[in-house]
């Protein structure tokens, strides 16, 4: 299973640079081959100042040895060894009315000392940023996911819309990072559902991810912003900053794994803005968005 995972996100990166590629008409990516010391390594694909992506990712790695300590804990677990191999994006636009994006899909084995594997599972899932909201491109996101989702299982959308919105929550400011979409995570072999039923739905969800974004980013790249716009788009980028450094599950387990740090930390914006207490102008395209971000909704 995970070499076969570990080809199919191989593929998916070739795929998905090259329409954003497309998509962008100025930039290309920039890769790395890197190598981790512990064992395993990865190949990050980073675009930056481009026509409509301001600075963006697309990585893939396969890493394993032995489980850290501090991650031990974490999953509460002896002293095991461990196989991770994924692949992560976020892309970031340079036009305030097109959304940051971000996905990611994964793959996860732990064996005992005798090599014996006792334990794997998949996670993943994609989920919306915008700077304004367009009812129109959250529907479309959320319809994408849901018609990936529901070719699988009809219970999970709304099981991993709701898990999404969950983690996807800045606890110290009481609101959602952004729109949302699905999250999935711990996805093991039941009676109901085997690794190679839930290798098939996350390469479904993986395989959708294209169709749930371009289509916005083709439709919102144009529209002329004011600094205005942009300053809006910046300060909302430090709360994207702050789940990213403060919450987020992904960044804590490279960290702690010795994970090649350009690569984590490319999720993070070239430009951002924190103001003292800021508030939007009441009544404004601004607010509107706090509002719908303080009170996650069924978009469909």
């Amino acid at each position: 299973m995970k070499d076969k995972f570990y080809q199919y996100i191989q593929q998916l990166q070739d795929t998905i640079t090259s329409k954003l590629e497309a998509v962008d008409g100025k930039a290309t990516f920039r890769e790395d081959i890197w190598k981790r010391t512990e064992g395993g390594g990865g190949r990050t694909r980073v675009i930056e100042n481009g026509g409509v992506f301001e600075k963006g990712g697309v990585n893939i790695s396969a890493v394993h040895g032995a489980l850290p300590k501090a991650m031990q804990t974490y999953f509460n677990v002896d002293d095991v060894d461990f196989f991770a191999c994924g692949l992560s994006l976020v892309l970031h636009p340079t036009n305030p009315f097109v959304p940051t994006v971000h996905a990611n899909w994964r793959y996860f084995e732990m064996y005992d000392k005798e090599g014996n594997t006792i334990n794997s599972w998949f996670g993943g899932g994609q989920d919306l940023t915008p700077y304004y909201l367009f009812e129109e491109d959250a529907k479309h996101f959320h319809q994408t996911c849901k018609t990936a989702c529901d070719k699988h299982n009809p219970e999970f959308y709304s099981k991993f819309k709701a898990q999404c919105d969950e983690y996807f929550w800045n606890t110290h400011r009481d609101e959602a990072r952004g729109i949302g979409g699905l999250f999935f995570d711990h996805c093991k072999a039941t009676n109901d559902c085997s690794m190679e039923q839930w290798y098939n739905f996350v390469t479904e969800v993986g395989n959708s991810f294209l169709e749930a974004y371009v289509p916005i980013v083709e439709r919102r790249k144009d529209i002329s912003w004011t600094a205005e716009n942009r300053t809006w788009q910046e300060i909302r980028r430090g709360r994207y900053v702050e789940f990213n450094l403060v919450h987020d599950k992904g960044t804590l387990f490279g960290l702690k794994t010795n994970g090649r740090m350009e690569s984590i930390l490319m999720s993070l914006p070239p430009h951002v803005q924190w103001v003292y207490d800021h508030h939007p102008e009441v009544g404004s395209e601004e607010e509107r968005l706090i509002k719908v971000l303080t009170n996650p909704i069924n978009w469909l």
